[in-house]
């Protein structure tokens, strides 16, 4: 098996995407997180004259396999460094420098680039396949059993520079939510890392004594299995990678808008409105019939063809 380097600050959106390509592709990856020297992760990856200066030497370390993997702009920087006869450089995402630094390039449509060495996806990329699905039901089914149908999952994210999601937000999205389980619904919730504590408080307060579940963060990681077992998603509009694994399921997946304002995020989520696998949210349920989104086995394919491997 073709072995891949990945590499990429070590944040949970970045990682699966890596992940989820290498997995596509076939290859067996070794991920190594972004380490910056002193004073470097101040600096925008722009100014790095030499990626080898701003990060920890093991990302350099021989012997360089066969295809590295770079996810977001300092992961890209570092994989076309280590470009060579013998190593192909991939990267994820806009990598804002020259395309012609890399072999092949998976960006989303709503980054807005192009070029013969660019594969263009509709969503980002990511681990959720079929087959992990029908084996996270297999396991959280009965679990969720207690719980009545049709059964909502909410995926919550955060602040984060370009939206907010605080105590006002929170309360808004409660009551629409709290409407929801009136109507009948069973509703299982997960919060991100990057959901503010006082969102979890709101939300808990509001929608426990209506009977919904809320992972505390303990035990094991529910969120395949919500993804799995949810008959709707509700999933907060400010990450890419959220609403990107949302819409790999067959359910309905409903976005709950933040303010604020992201143009490429923004964009993201207005084409799978287009597309109509998506709808905002405006506090009640109608469920459709849909399919699964997912091009990330496509693109793990087609750039093992790319790549000559």
């Amino acid at each position: 098996m073709v072995e891949a380097r990945i590499i990429c600050t070590d944040l949970a959106g970045l990682r699966a995407q890596a992940l989820g390509l290498a997995e596509a592709a076939g290859f067996a990856p070794n991920f190594l997180p972004l380490g910056f020297r002193p004073l470097w992760r101040r600096i925008p990856t722009n100014f790095w004259l030499n990626p080898r200066w701003a990060v920890d030497a093991a990302l350099f370390a021989p012997p360089i396999p066969p295809v590295v993997i770079g996810a977001g702009g300092a992961g890209a920087r570092v994989a076309a460094a280590l470009r060579g006869k013998d190593a192909k450089a991939v990267a994820i995402q806009h990598p804002r420098m020259a395309l012609s630094r890399f072999d092949a390039i998976l960006a989303g449509r709503h980054d807005g680039i192009e070029g013969p060495n660019v594969i263009v996806t509709r969503t980002a990329l990511h681990r959720v396949t079929q087959a992990r699905l029908a084996a996270e039901k297999e396991i959280w089914a009965p679990r969720f059993a207690h719980l009545p149908r049709p059964l909502v999952a909410v995926l919550l994210g955060g602040s984060n520079g370009r939206y907010r999601f605080e105590a006002a937000e929170a309360k808004t999205l409660a009551a629409q939510l709290a409407d929801v389980m009136r109507q009948g619904a069973g509703m299982m919730i997960t919060p991100s890392r990057r959901t503010a504590p006082e969102v979890v408080a709101i939300l808990r307060a509001a929608l426990e004594p209506l009977g919904a579940w809320i992972w505390d963060f303990t035990g094991e990681n529910p969120y395949f299995g919500m993804l799995a077992c949810a008959d709707a998603i509700i999933a907060t509009a400010d990450s890419v990678s959220m609403v990107s694994e949302a819409v790999a399921t067959s359910a309905p997946v409903f976005l709950a808008r933040l303010p604020g304002k992201s143009s490429r995020i923004g964009a993201f989520m207005d084409a799978l409105a287009q597309d109509g696998r998506v709808r905002d949210f405006a506090g009640r349920l109608e469920l459709w019939d849909t399919a699964p989104l997912d091009d990330t086995e496509w693109a793990g394919q087609e750039l093992r063809r790319r790549l000559g491997l």
